[in-house]
This record gives C-alpha cells, structure tokens and sequence, in this order.
C-alpha cells in the first residue's frame, strides 16, 4: 500500500496546490495544532522535571518521608528519631536529616521580599549532587551563610552577578542578615521561584519557631554490598506507620503525581494536547472535503473507469501525509522559538526533546490520516450516475 502511497504523490501534490491559498491555509491550520501540542507537551515536562529536580539531586539510597507528603511545597515533618532508628538495621551505612520551608528573600536592590524554598543541611555531609555545594560545604558553617541558587527567578536580585564580582552578597531572609558564599544550580519550578542552601543551624535561626527533631527529609545511604528492595522492605515492615520509605526514584514520583493528579495544572495540559489533536483533524478534514467536492466528477469519472474506493482513498491518505510533513515543518521550527521565549519568561527547564518530537510527528501523521479517512466517506458516496 505504502509503494502505492507514494507513487502517487505527483498527483496529490497537484491536487493540493490548486488552490495555493487553501492550501497554505492548511499548512498554518496543522502548524498551528503542532505548536499547541507542542506548547501544552512542553509545559506539562517541565512541571514535572522542575517539580522533580530537587529529589533526582538529593545523594541517598532511601529517603524518609511522612505518610501524607504531598509536595515539597507544602512538606510534613516527621519525627528524627525514626531516620536514627534506622541506623540499628543490617545494610545501612550512614543517615541524615534536611529540613525545608519556604522563608521570605529581600531583594538587595529593590528591598522587594519573595517567597523562596530554603533547604537546611548537615554542613559535615553531602547532601545533595551539587559539585559547587560539595566543594565548598564548610562555608556554611559559620551562621546566616547561604548558598544561591542561580537558576531562580530574576525577582531575587541580580545574585549571581554581585557574587561573581563581589565574592560575597549581604541580604535578608525572614528579616536576619544573611551573606551568600555560594551559588549552585537547581531551577524554579510551579512551587518554588528559587532555593537556597543553608546549614541546619542556620535554618533553625531564620525559622526559629521551628523544632529540631522535627525533619521533613530523611536521608539513608546503604552499604556497597546492601540489598535497597530488601532494606527498604525491613525498614518499612518495622518502623512505625509514621514515616513512609522510599526509594528516590519513587520518592521523585510521588512529587509527579501530585502534580499531575492532585491539582488541574496536568490536566489542564494534556486537554490542551487533546484539544490541538481535534483542531489539528478538523482543519485538515476541512481541506481535503473541499478538495474531494471541488473534484467530485474526477473522483466520480474514476469509479465509472472501474478505480476502487481502495485505489480513490491510497490518494486521498497521500494527500493527508504531505499536509502533515508539511505542516509539521513549520510547526517544529515554531515550538524551538516558543520554547526559548518561555523559558526566559518563566525560567522553567522548558525544551525539545527528541521523545516529545517524534510523539507529535506520530500524532501528527494519524491525525491527518484520521481526516482523510472522514473525508473518504464522501468518495464512497461519489456515484457517477447521480453527478452525470
């Protein structure tokens, strides 16, 4: 069927250019539906890779959580005595506790405050798979020193700059002095504009209604020879039912499907990708009906010849697979452009991925085909009696 397709494409392509107006009409109809998908495909994976980033960042085997977690947004804390209690277990190695709240940055410049997520560590361990962090830990030390995260809204300030040049930058969080002696990359999200790094010392100064044995994350590095499923399986069976254990993998999924099935934001973009698929087929149903009217008694003349409805759609479906090559082009140079105008709007991880490309090629392609095949029926209802 397919060396038929494309033998035949000579003729589909005279058929649709006939008209140049409809027919780029038709382009910019199906270009237009790929960059909604393209759009809506775009935002829903950064929501959920921004939203993800911080757990995919985090240096543990197993991490602790409370029972009812939802989000970092809105985290629970749980007991630190659980993530010690682990410690007792066969295969484990070391623990450690983070804590997280969201605290108020002032602009050193404007002197506006912004919400920003602050995450409190141990100054002694690597927390996180941050190089800059690692590499320079023992400057939290000392109190009210922070780390920046460059990657965040430009509402914070201008840090990074006055660091480079500077070394250093004095602002406030939650009304207290604090200086930045580093930066490290991890990007704003749906949740959070922006993040810093600081020790748990820190932490409990800018937030000091705050207990310390109440944690929100508990850290647990295995043994190179342990077992994670089975440690995971013996720590989840013996601890008490206030704390959940997680593998980071599944810890990341739990953020995603909060996000993508306990709020409408994931709804809301796959309708919009269902939507440009609809709009995608009904534009492209529209031209080729017209195209099949405006050449009914060809098509008619055909069939009294002995052409099959068969032979009649091959045609049709060429004609279907151009507009959508065709199309696409556009549309996928379109979303490259989009893309770099939201990232700088929204400063979300937004980009192309070859998956995304190719899934909207595939939807690209079967919603033509699926026009074509509504606008055959008007082929199959082309009786030559009846128009001559």
């Amino acid at each position: 069927m397919f060396h038929k397709l494309f033998r035949r494409t000579p003729l589909a392509w005279r058929q649709l250019t006939k008209q140049k107006t409809r027919f780029a009409v038709a382009i910019a109809g199906i270009a237009f539906a790929d960059i909604l998908m393209f759009v809506q495909m775009g935002f829903e994976g950064a929501l959920f890779n921004s939203a993800t980033a911080p757990h995919r960042a985090l240096q543990a085997d197993l991490v602790l959580i409370n029972p009812q977690f939802q989000t970092l947004f809105s985290v629970k804390s749980f007991s630190r005595a659980r993530l010690y209690q682990s410690l007792a277990y066969e295969g484990v190695d070391s623990v450690q506790s983070v804590y997280i709240n969201t605290a108020q940055w002032k602009n050193p410049k404007t002197r506006l405050s912004r919400a920003i997520l602050v995450w409190g560590v141990d100054s002694t361990k690597s927390t996180f798979n941050f190089p800059e962090v690692n590499q320079n830990l023992g400057k939290l030390k000392q109190l009210n020193r922070v780390f920046f995260d460059r990657a965040g809204r430009p509402e914070y300030g201008a840090i990074a700059d006055i660091f480079k040049k500077q070394g250093t930058v004095e602002t406030e969080v939650n009304s207290k002095l604090i200086q930045v002696k580093g930066l490290f990359t991890l990007g704003a999200s749906f949740a959070a504009d922006g993040n810093i790094i600081t020790s748990d010392s820190t932490f409990m100064e800018l937030f000091s209604e705050r207990k310390p044995d109440r944690i929100e994350l508990g850290l647990i590095k295995l043994k190179a020879d342990a077992d994670i499923e089975r440690v995971r399986s013996q720590l989840e069976t013996n601890l008490p039912n206030d704390v959940r254990v997680l593998t980071p993998d599944d810890f990341a999924d739990t953020e995603k499907s909060y996000w993508s099935d306990g709020t409408g934001i994931g709804f809301i973009f796959g309708f919009g990708v269902v939507m440009g698929f609809i709009v995608g087929i009904v534009i492209v149903y529209q031209i080729l009906y017209s195209d099949v009217s405006d050449h009914l008694p060809e098509y008619a003349t055909l069939k009294a010849m002995g052409y099959t409805d068969r032979y009649l759609l091959v045609t049709l479906l060429q004609e279907a697979i151009l507009l959508a090559v065709l199309g696409y082009i556009p549309g996928f140079v379109l979303s490259f452009g989009l893309y770099q105008l939201a990232y700088a709007a929204t400063m979300l991880p937004i980009g192309m991925t070859v998956a995304r490309s190719i899934n909207v090629f595939v939807m690209t392609i079967i919603m033509c085909f699926a026009s074509g095949a509504i606008a055959m029926r008007k082929l199959q209802s082309a009786d030559p009696a009846d128009i001559f």
